[in-house]
């Protein structure tokens, strides 16, 4: 059988769909699938690293604003939309797969149109509570929508589209124990272990805290701390700690730009701090990760707190909220927190409780499904 995929922008969108892949393939080795993604991001290297082809789109995002430059923008973005799809058009002819799936984006609107136009089984996964202005758009034109919450089937016209199958994880999630985990890492296996990590881009918010962290955590020898920058402040947070006198090694932290072996990081974590995307706490759940949560406040609806608080009202994790905390008391919640290792098993076990380990093969279900009654 043969599927293309089609997501973009960050790696919530992107994770989700090399989940589904990889369980197809484990399902059926001779399937081929092809990816279609937005030209220049991110998912023109996460996807050709997990050993799929991608092939890319010249798309663009809708601006929110209502300046001039926000009015041309969209108007670039259109001709953009009319662009790509005639350009999805041609692949998916050459391709001529069973089926198109969307994980989220804006490259999947003009895949799912042409797919769609084109008489091919479409499915779009909404992992938010709330559905994105993607999903919204495709809602009607698309055979099927999957969504992560069952509290998410109320927000779509047509209700008997919508199928709850949870978020999937990459089995790569399932690769490791914490030991293990540490040990190919090469960390002490007696010391906790912190994931600062704040999606693809990062948090310049959650950077400028971990930068006034530093002079508190000089010399201390409590845990170890790995903080993702993203790749938007790299380059400035690398010169402003290269101005600094501390070396973070001798903080106990370690920065990156970005966590590529992120199974292996947050299964070896004992605690993780991060934002609110529905794919992260998917994975957070999975793993029975506790977990303190800010959830970013430049999100459509605030989607990411009312889905951070599902976790913290179920036990497994804490919700703090940008401009109520300093560096301070955030190293205050972290060193509460790994002190009581009965708490953290407690929040552990409610995070566990909460997921949804078959929900890549629900999908792939609803996949094979509608790819029969083709």
């Amino acid at each position: 059988m043969r599927f293309i995929f089609t997501c973009g922008g960050t790696a919530g969108h992107v994770n989700p769909a090399l989940a589904v892949a990889g369980r197809l393939r484990e399902r059926m080795p001779d399937t081929e699938i092809l990816f279609l993604g937005a030209e220049g991001k991110m998912e023109m290297e996460l996807v050709p690293r997990a050993g799929y082809k991608i092939l890319p789109l010249h798309i663009t995002n809708i601006a929110r604003g209502k300046s001039l430059e926000a009015l041309a923008h969209n108007l670039d973005t259109v001709k953009n939309v009319i662009a790509s799809e005639r350009e999805a058009r041609r692949i998916i002819r050459g391709f001529r797969p069973d089926a198109v799936i969307g994980t989220g984006g804006y490259v999947c609107y003009p895949v799912l149109m042409a797919a769609s136009r084109l008489h091919i089984p479409t499915l779009v996964h909404e992992s938010n509570a709330l559905p994105g202005l993607t999903t919204r758009l495709l809602a009607k034109h698309v055979d099927r929508i999957m969504v992560g919450f069952e509290e998410s089937r109320k927000h779509y016209p047509e209700p008997e589209k919508v199928s709850v199958t949870g978020t999937p994880v990459r089995g790569e999630f399932s690769a490791y124990t914490r030991e293990s985990a540490k040990k190919e890492l090469g960390l002490p296996a007696e010391l906790p272990l912190v994931v600062s990590v704040w999606g693809s881009l990062g948090s310049g918010h959650m950077n400028g805290i971990l930068l006034e962290l530093l002079p508190l955590l000089e010399g201390q020898r409590e845990f170890r701390l790995l903080h993702a920058i993203g790749s938007r402040d790299f380059e400035d947070i690398t010169r402003r700690l290269a101005e600094t006198s501390l070396r973070p090694a001798d903080c106990g932290v370690e920065f990156r730009e970005y966590i590529y072996d992120m199974p292996r990081v947050m299964t070896a974590a004992d605690l993780i701090l991060c934002r609110a995307g529905a794919s992260t706490l998917a994975e957070l759940t999975w793993l029975g990760k506790p977990s303190l949560i800010v959830p970013s406040p430049n999100v459509t609806d605030n989607h990411q707190e009312k889905n951070a608080r599902v976790l913290e009202r179920a036990g497994g994790a804490k919700v703090l909220l940008e401009g109520e905390f300093d560096a301070a008391s955030l190293l205050s919640e972290v060193r509460a927190l790994l002190a009581d290792r009965k708490a953290l098993d407690s929040m552990g076990s409610a995070m566990a409780a909460l997921s949804v380990p078959e929900a890549a093969d629900r999908i792939c279900g609803q996949i094979l499904e509608m790819s029969r009654k083709n």
